[in-house]
């Protein structure tokens, strides 16, 4: 065979899970240590609410400038809300990205614990049943980053509930994003090459040409899922957690072909995140004479606030 055959990124069926966990957290764990991104079928996110969620993103992003930046919260560091087109820049990038987004956050009761660091959330008044919509969809992607965590878990020789407590209540953020047409002559990519903050992050609607990761040859690889499947890639805290065996993968959204530059680009990330006080520190199992601890503890807290000042979201 060639040598310019292109690696591909597996798709693993989450429904094997329940008959052979120890198989599916094989599968999904070698291909996070290879790639460190998974495509996820059969996730059990249900078609029909993903696709409202997708007409209701649509319709918000419609909505006339002026009404969407009256949902920004200036100082809130994207953290709720509104955040408007080229705000965000990749860390070391010089090109902002071409792209706006809305944040979904967990919704805390009153007084809790950490509502001090967890802003609340943010609701539009159009279109009409968005908020009951990603509520929904907000609890249906903690469910599934709860099994593929469990999976992790598995995959690292730990107990399949290992994560269960360090998620609950954990900080994690559902995002809308909308890329707009660009020109064709754009210079800038629609999202800069990056890596995640968080544990791991779901992804819908990847199937819209443009996502890349950086292979470990150098390569920038397509990532393009089936039809209504989830691309799921290791986040740094992940990494920093498991002392870099399952690598956080850089990646970025390219400009679409001449021909598709007209069409906007929407997605939807879960950034699946630990609860604030959780403390990040590299499992003994991950740390070896060849492999020796890399990075010091430090809580999912004070982690988030370091990197949200990098990619501008927060000053410093």
């Amino acid at each position: 065979m060639p040598d310019t055959i292109l690696a591909q990124v597996p798709l693993v069926s989450l429904a094997d899970q329940a008959s052979d966990p120890q198989g599916f957290a094989a599968a999904l764990g070698g291909s996070f240590e290879r790639f460190g991104f998974a495509m996820v079928a059969d996730h059990g996110i249900p078609q029909d609410l993903v696709d409202r969620a997708w007409a209701m993103t649509k319709a918000f992003f419609d909505l006339p400038e002026d009404v969407k930046r009256s949902y920004f919260v200036a100082g809130g560091g994207g953290a709720r809300g509104y955040t408007p087109f080229k705000t965000e820049i990749a860390k070391g990038a010089t090109h902002v990205d071409l792209k706006e987004f809305w944040h979904i956050g967990r919704e805390l009761a009153a007084g809790h614990r950490f509502s001090e660091l967890m802003a609340p959330n943010i609701w539009p008044d159009q279109p009409e049943g968005f908020r009951e919509t990603f509520i929904e969809l907000f609890a249906a992607f903690d469910t599934a980053g709860d099994k593929l965590l469990s999976a992790i878990a598995v995959h690292l020789g730990l107990a399949p509930d290992w994560f269960d407590h360090a998620v609950a209540d954990g900080n994690s953020v559902l995002r809308l994003l909308h890329y707009p047409p660009v020109t064709e002559d754009a210079p800038n990519v629609r999202a800069g090459a990056h890596e995640d903050i968080n544990l791991i992050t779901l992804l819908l609607g990847a199937e819209e040409a443009g996502l890349e990761l950086l292979d470990k040859d150098g390569e920038w690889l397509p990532v393009k899922p089936p039809e209504g499947a989830l691309v799921v890639n290791v986040g740094d805290m992940l990494q920093r957690l498991t002392n870099h065996v399952l690598p956080s993968t850089t990646h970025r959204v390219v400009n679409p072909p001449v021909e598709r530059r007209g069409h906007s680009r929407y997605s939807m990330p879960f950034f699946l995140h630990p609860a604030p006080d959780f403390l990040i520190k590299a499992l003994p199992q991950t740390v070896t004479a060849q492999n020796p601890e890399r990075e010091p503890p430090i809580t999912a807290h004070d982690y988030l606030a370091e990197r949200l000042a990098e990619i501008g979201l927060t000053k410093k």
